[in-house]
């Protein structure tokens, strides 16, 4: 694997000046007391208060991330929001399956159909392919999600948006921290983190080393990552912001999925063709991004650039054109390899104005984003190139250009009243070129696919207590490169058939805070109609392919509470209750057999899932108690293969004091208390019932955390 320009954006993250500071107001950790009205979030693209913002808007604190958190995975975090699921599959070389209101559950790897942002930077492909790859949960400081279709805002696969933002606190002049935690399953993360500031500059830099060797068979992983921030301020109002990100995973193997009959005989077993074939990853990747931004009394506006380089070798178990059948073919799989670059820009820009004697403000920008892909697909035997048969069968180049501008206006007619409405019109084009010619076909192709979307959304504010929000809004997801890419046979090119879903969301709702932010609350009900939705009809050892199937309705409700009653004692609680169906849904068997499906339950998504956490704060001392609850689902679209509903308890502690002028903070976690048997989640539509994913039984980690800082 050639890692050229991943090595010298490393040395670039090593350059960067960590003696410099944050100036940054410390808003994050007092966003849990802080009143609506006081809570600012800026993830729909202008800066407003969550009380009036006419969308479901959480924003997620340092103190709900880090803590006695192992940092591992955004579950931890982003369960506790009402709306959203993070199922963990406990695989590092698919990532986290993310579903918003159903929006990317459906992804058997990486994450789709959401906007993910880091520090306002997409962390999305035009494609709408997401990974997470940059992103250090131990080193985030806070998250802000948008529930919703949100393609108005922000293009292609936008049916909700997760904006996280790194830590840049830091003393004057220097500070730094370690935190280094191990546990069951072989689990072993060390990070350190140095910072500081200056009177014109601020900076930081993390890096950090996870390791496990898992508690399935064939599931050893190791990632490191490192994140380099800057930010300076060139002038009282305008501010530049450099952000370097590395990361390089030199292993990730996939145990795989298994059928009901082996997660029987061993859950913690791992599909015999990933072993026979060597399923494992190994990649590097690293994102440079620069962001100006600057203000004024009736303006604010932002452009920022940023290049990503991306290295990938990635064994699969999937069977490649040709190979034997039976024994003779057992270690025989595919070698997929990715050579990727993507470029990008955003603009924003809004201006406060007075609309018929009403104060409003005026939003416009435009994004626009290319990836290319080098793409090379060969026979390998037990995950390496090493017979004489082994030989390329894919080899092309996937090219993707996505660009969308757009306008959005918000205005109070009245003061209680705010009105939002926004249009953007975006343009998706893919291109493969097919250097691959000794099949004797060129499959070399061009698609182009267009969409409009638009919303309209209002908010009340009757008092602190009761704040009433509606919109509709309209978005669009395209499928991703690998899905059109993945043809049966393995053909190259393009699935011609595959085209966008179009996805039209309603929904209402209320928020609120009593006594003075120490009891908030928010209840949503919406609607979702996906038409010509992309699902996955087959997955095959390792492959997944995919097809437009009519229509689906995603209905539910959530409600989420946060209580402060007293400094010492919290408690929280995110209650999602969905009901996805299909409305029109033919699934084919063979060319002569199909199966109408209408009215079967939406695979792997859970009518109801719930997390309430109790949170006692006696002087120096935390104690959490959280508890998980997640109802039934299917792995399949036909409804034969039904998951079992579970519930799972995790207790942490943690104490935080100073000995000899350095911060001090070990503590411990058990988790799934009453050892469970439960599936964390599915591959949905498995070949032969290969679906469950297993969550591992009762687990343990403990960890420590210094700290310590000069000060002028």
């Amino acid at each position: 694997m050639h890692r050229g320009g991943t090595t010298a954006l490393l040395v670039a993250v090593a350059c960067v000046p960590a003696a410099a500071g944050a100036q940054r107001a410390d808003s994050v950790r007092a966003d849990s007391v802080r009143t609506l009205d006081q809570v600012r979030v800026t993830v729909t693209r202008t800066e407003q208060t969550a009380q009036r913002a006419p969308w479901a808007v959480d924003v997620i604190g340092r103190g709900e991330i880090g803590g006695a958190r192992a940092t591992v995975g955004i579950d931890e975090a982003l369960n506790d929001v009402p709306g959203v699921i993070v199922f963990n599959r406990y695989n590092a070389s698919l990532d986290q399956r993310l579903s918003i209101r159903g929006a990317g559950a459906r992804a058997n790897f990486g994450i789709r159909g959401v906007k993910i942002l880091l520090d306002g930077i997409p962390q999305s492909l035009p494609d709408g392919q997401n990974q997470l790859t940059n992103l250090d949960l131990a080193d985030i400081s806070r998250v802000e999600v948008l529930r919703g279709s949100a393609s108005s805002l922000y293009g292609n696969g936008s049916g909700g948006v997760i904006a996280f933002e790194t830590d840049r606190s830091a003393s004057d002049p220097f500070s730094a921290s370690a935190r280094a935690t191990g546990g069951s399953g072989g689990l072993s993360k060390v990070q350190g983190r140095v910072a500081g500031r200056g009177e014109h500059a601020a900076a930081s830099l993390s890096v950090s080393r996870t390791r496990a060797n898992g508690f399935r068979m064939f599931d050893t992983s190791e990632t490191r990552q490192a994140m380099a921030t800057l930010d300076y301020a060139l002038s009282p109002a305008r501010t530049l912001q450099i952000r370097v990100n590395y990361a390089d995973v030199p292993v990730a193997r996939n145990p795989g999925a298994l059928t009901p009959a082996e997660y029987a005989a061993n859950r913690d077993s791992a599909a015999a063709a990933n072993i026979n074939r060597g399923a494992d990853k190994a990649l590097s990747q690293a994102q440079f991004s620069a962001r100006l931004q600057g203000s004024g009394a009736s303006r604010d506006w932002a452009v920022a650039g940023y290049v990503q380089r991306r290295f990938v070798d990635n064994p699969l178990a999937t069977t490649p054109p040709g190979a034997p059948s039976g024994a003779a073919g057992a270690a025989i799989g595919t070698l997929s390899t990715l050579n990727r670059w993507v470029t990008g820009a955003r603009a924003d820009a809004s201006w406060r104005i007075t609309i018929a004697g009403a104060p409003s403000t005026l939003n416009a920008g435009a994004d626009i984003q290319r990836s290319f892909d080098i793409r090379r697909n060969r026979r390998a035997t037990r995950g390496v190139p090493s017979t004489p048969a082994d030989t390329v069968f894919l080899d092309q180049g996937e090219g993707v250009t996505g660009m969308g501008p757009f306008v959005s206006a918000q205005f109070s007619p009245v003061a209680p009243l705010t009105v939002s409405v926004g249009a953007r019109q975006d343009w998706v084009a893919f291109r493969v070129t097919d250097n691959f010619l000794a099949d004797g076909a060129d499959n070399s192709g061009e698609r182009a696919m267009a969409a409009a979307s638009h919303h309209v959304g209002a908010s009340w504010v009757f008092n602190q207590a009761v704040a009433a929000y509606a919109n509709l809004a309209l978005a669009f997801e395209t499928p991703t490169t690998t899905e059109l890419a993945a043809r049966p046979g393995g053909v190259g090119g393009f699935n011609p058939d595959l085209g966008p879903q179009h996805i039209r969301t309603v929904e209402g709702g209320l928020r609120g805070d009593v006594a003075s932010g120490r009891l908030r609350y928010t209840l949503t009900a919406f609607e979702a109609r996906y038409t010509d939705a992309i699902t996955q009809y087959l997955e095959t050892n390792g492959r997944a392919y995919f097809r437009n199937a009519g229509a689906t309705r995603n209905r539910g409700v959530e409600a989420g509470l946060a209580a402060s009653p007293t400094p010492w004692l919290g408690a929280s609680l995110a209650w999602t209750e969905s009901r996805f169906r299909f409305l029109s849904y033919v699934a084919s068997r063979t060319s002569a057999i199909s199966d109408t499906l209408d009215g079967k339950r939406v695979a792997g998504v859970p009518d109801r899932f719930v997390r309430g956490t109790l949170r006692l704060t006696p002087g120096a001392w935390t104690l959490e108690v959280e508890q998980t609850w997640s109802g039934s689902m299917y792995g399949d679209d036909r409804n034969t293969v039904l998951v079992d509903g579970w519930g799972s308890t995790s207790v942490r502690a943690g104490w935080q004091g100073t000995i000899g002028g350095t911060r001090f903070a070990p503590f411990a976690a058990v988790n799934n208390v009453g050892d469970t048997r439960y599936v964390g989640s599915v591959t949905v539509n498995g070949a032969a019932g290969r679906v469950l994913e297993p969550a591992p039984g009762r687990n343990f980690y403990l960890g420590v955390e210094t700290g310590w800082r000069v000060v002028r």
